[in-house]
C-alpha cells in the first residue's frame, strides 16, 4: 500500500498561514498555523526558529515589493513624501500585523533598507544628524498609526447631543474608515514634511 503524502511544508508556507491568521484574527500561534497546513507543531520548528522568526518574515513579505523612489534625484520633499506613502501603503492590507511589529527589533534588510533611504532623504534636506531618528520615528507613528486607523469602528467618537459643539461639527459626514484614515495621512503627512522644512530653517539659522 502507498503511503500517503505528507503536506510539503517550507518557509513560505508558514509565513502565508500565519499572515492569513493575523488578517482574521489579530494575532497567530504555532498550534494554530499547524492546524491550518495539517502538519505536526514540532514540523514546523524544521523551518522557523521562535514566533519573533515569523514575525519579522511576515515583516520582510510585507514590505517585499515597494515602489521605487529616486531618494537621490528628486527634490527631498518629494522623495520624503513618496517615501512615506510607499512605506504606509505596504501596510494597508494587512493592518492588523501593525502591533506585532511594533513589539520587536527590525532586522530584515528590506525593510532596513526603507528606512536607510529615510535617512539619506532627511540628511539631503539638510536635517542635523541628531534629529534623524526622532525625524523617521515620527515617519513610524504616521505610517503604522495610519495603516491600524483601518482597524478601527466606523464611529470613532459619540458625542452625546447638545455636548462637545467644536467636535460634533467637526465628525459630522465624515466618510469610510477608509476616507477618514486616508484624510488624515495626508494631513499628517503635510505637517511631517512642514515640520521637517522648519527643523533645517532653524540648523541654518
Amino acid at each position: 500500500m502507498a503511503r500517503p503524502r505528507s503536506p510539503l511544508l517550507s518557509v513560505d508556507a508558514i509565513v502565508t498561514a500565519a499572515l492569513a491568521l493575523v488578517d482574521e484574527t489579530g494575532d497567530f500561534s504555532f498550534p494554530k498555523v499547524a492546524r491550518r497546513l495539517g502538519v505536526s507543531q514540532s514540523a514546523l520548528y524544521n523551518h522557523i526558529a521562535n514566533r519573533e522568526h515569523i514575525v519579522e518574515l511576515m515583516r520582510g513579505r510585507v514590505f517585499a515589493t515597494p515602489a521605487p523612489v529616486d531618494c537621490e534625484n528628486l527634490p527631498w520633499e518629494e522623495a520624503l513624501r513618496a517615501l512615506v506613502r510607499t512605506y504606509r501603503d505596504c501596510m494597508v492590507a494587512h493592518p492588523r500585523l501593525v502591533p506585532l511589529l511594533i513589539t520587536q527589533t527590525v532586522q530584515d534588510l528590506g525593510v532596513i533598507g526603507i528606512y536607510e533611504d529615510m535617512a539619506v532623504v532627511l540628511e539631503r534636506a539638510g536635517l542635523a544628524r541628531q534629529a534623524v531618528v526622532p525625524a523617521i520615528s515620527a515617519i513610524d507613528y504616521l505610517a503604522l498609526g495610519s495603516a491600524l486607523d483601518l482597524t478601527g469602528p466606523e464611529v470613532v467618537w459619540a458625542p452625546p447631543e447638545g455636548r462637545f459643539p467644536a467636535l460634533s461639527r467637526a465628525i459630522a459626514g465624515l466618510g469610510s474608515v477608509e476616507e477618514r484614515a486616508e484624510a488624515a495621512f495626508a494631513f499628517g503627512l503635510d505637517v511631517l514634511v512642514a515640520g521637517v522644512r522648519e527643523q533645517v530653517l532653524r540648523t541654518i539659522h
